[in-house]
């Protein structure tokens, strides 16, 4: 649909003597079909030409001539409505995935650049609880989503490895942990080391000074304190991997808080040496024009800031990577501290990598009702304990249905995981989640099931053929059915879907797509027999359930869920 697009946009141009790019940019998608298939407004000519809209619309409309790709052309309330040429749509689109197959959503504006995606992000000696689910699942979405546009995409694990708590751990660890077995569930004692030194500190200020005496030494980077730091950090990685692995993520690098420790002194040198760094009731600040808070890189006792970590953060980025952009997944709340070091930033790397950096925020998980899910005193929600449980109702849910045995348990893994994946990834990122397992793991409805269950039908229909179609079978005067050609139409947006999810850094784009695919398909599937007896028509129609099959199971993979062959 594109080339059609295209097409228009330089028929456009050429009557208007207008650049053509500028003429794409406007075109726009009508919500009703019955306007057709694209639609250029010609309001804001109206000013230039002195005319009413309608009367420039009919204007160009008798310059323009035939556009290849365009059966018919009419002028609506200022509006130039173009139809495509079905037969062409038909020709060109379902051929094309068939072609591509597993690259059918795939471009390559992205080709020689690199994007770098922070995303993730837990702290370590912590659980890796529910609310880090989010960044977790968008950023891997992120990750595909610009891989399959072409770039070079760096994935950053920025753990939380570094601060004051690691003080209080390591006393805790120095002064009772010695005898735990930090072999099994290594996180949740560590955990109960923390809680047990804290509550002991509430009562000995001694303890509290102990804390920040060992976090004075990690940052001194004396042995001892280092190699306890280490190996909490080695364990708790090790656990957090565990879960990277059920979800399908990895990582390039993990490079977390702690390894910016030694390269702080040269961003705060950077910034005072470009006269930036003022004084601030004894911290020292850098002043903004945007923000009226200062971002504040050394407080009252001289040590360092989040800012100044993130600051050091990106000069490396820019130094390692030369990112084109370089994305920030985290919940809506720290949209000031990223609005202070993206502003501050300018003053220690070259200009061409200030643009690039983006805070890509996300609302809140919340539990069935909109109630918020508590993390504190014992009662966080892991990860871990959540995909466990998906996973058990999956099975429970394919065991109504007579799927027992291995292969049911293949399946339910991937629709548990797929559920919590899709729930999370359906509606814009920056609404809060609401989880509710008994919810997204329902076979129809806007679910993961739903769609992978819709992918499976097409696979059914092909084996129960027992013919592969090729695009040697798609025939456009044999594809004219209504719901046949709405359905070819949605596919042809695939690409559309993944620029425009690049562009708004918006993975729900994918999935409302893959939805409204799936419910085309399933509308198509009721009113369109597809094994008939006409051989010609029959394999036709088997090409556009092979082409629509593709394009679930990439819409799917590209939100890191896996589409089951069978169900």
């Amino acid at each position: 649909m594109d080339s059609i697009k295209l097409n228009i946009a330089e028929a456009i141009a050429k009557v208007l003597e207008k650049e053509t790019d500028e003429v794409f940019a406007a075109i726009e998608t009508p919500k009703d079909s019955k306007m057709g298939d694209f639609a250029y407004p010609c309001f804001k000519l109206a000013s230039v030409f002195k005319k009413a809209p309608v009367m420039i619309a009919n204007n160009i409309k008798e310059k323009l001539g035939d556009v290849e790709g365009v059966s018919k052309v009419e002028v609506v309330a200022g509006y130039l409505n173009f139809f495509a040429d079905n037969t062409v749509v038909v020709e060109t689109t379902v051929k094309n995935i068939l072609n591509k197959k597993d690259a059918c959503y795939n471009l390559e504006e992205g080709v020689g650049k690199t994007i770098c995606i922070d995303y993730s992000s837990p702290n370590i000696a912590k659980p890796f609880h529910i609310g880090h689910l989010r960044s977790t699942v968008i950023g891997s979405a992120l990750v595909k989503i610009y891989k399959a546009l072409g770039y070079n995409v760096v994935g950053i694990n920025h753990l939380g490895d570094f601060g004051t708590q690691f003080g209080y751990v390591i006393e805790g660890y120095k002064r009772f942990g010695q005898n735990i077995d930090l072999t099994e569930e290594p996180i949740k004692k560590l955990v109960e080391i923390y809680v047990k030194i804290n509550e002991m500190a509430k009562e000995d200020e001694a303890i509290v000074e102990k804390a920040r005496e060992n976090f004075a030494r990690l940052e001194a980077g004396d042995e001892e304190i280092v190699a306890l730091w280490s190996k909490f950090r080695e364990l708790s990685l090790e656990e957090y991997k565990r879960i990277y692995d059920i979800l399908g993520i990895t990582f390039d690098s993990y490079n977390g808080e702690a390894f910016y420790n030694d390269k702080m002194g040269e961003v705060v040198d950077m910034l005072r040496d470009s006269g930036k760094l003022v004084p601030s009731e004894g911290a020292q600040v850098v002043e903004l024009e945007t923000e009226k808070v200062p971002c504040m890189i050394l407080k009252t006792n001289g040590s360092t800031t989040y800012a100044t970590r993130d600051l050091a953060a990106i000069l490396y980025r820019a130094r390692t990577y030369d990112y084109t952009k370089c994305l920030y997944l985290t919940g809506y709340e720290q949209n000031l501290h990223f609005k202070q070091i993206f502003e501050t930033a300018k003053y220690i790397v070259d200009e061409k990598y200030v643009p690039g950096l983006v805070h890509v925020p996300f609302g809140m998980v919340l539990g069935p009702g909109g109630k918020k899910l508590s993390t504190r005193k014992g009662a966080s929600t892991t990860i871990k304990d959540v995909i466990d449980e998906a996973i058990e109702k999956a099975k429970q849910v394919l065991e109504a249905k007579g799927k027992t045995g291995e292969e049911a348990e293949k399946i339910a893994k991937a629709v548990g995981i797929g559920a919590v994946i899709f729930n999370d990834l359906k509606n814009n990122r920056i609404k809060d989640e609401i989880f509710d397992l008994d919810e997204m793991l329902k076979f129809e409805g806007e679910t993961g099931p739903y769609v992978q269950y819709t992918y499976v039908r097409t696979n059914s229909i092909i084996n129960k053929a027992g013919y592969e179609p090729t695009e040697a079978d798609v025939k456009a005067e044999l594809l004219t059915a209504q719901e046949e050609i709405e359905l070819i139409k949605l596919l042809a947006l695939a690409p559309n879907m993944l620029k425009q999810a690049a562009n708004e850094n918006e993975p729900s784009v994918i999935t409302r797509y893959i939805i409204d695919v799936a419910s085309a398909f399933s509308k198509y599937y009721n009113e369109c027999q597809i094994i008939v007896e006409d051989e010609a028509l029959r394999k036709a129609r088997l090409a556009l359930v092979k082409a629509t099959g593709y394009v679930l199971k990439n819409g799917l993979n590209m939100l890191g869920i896996e589409a089951p062959e069978k169900m």
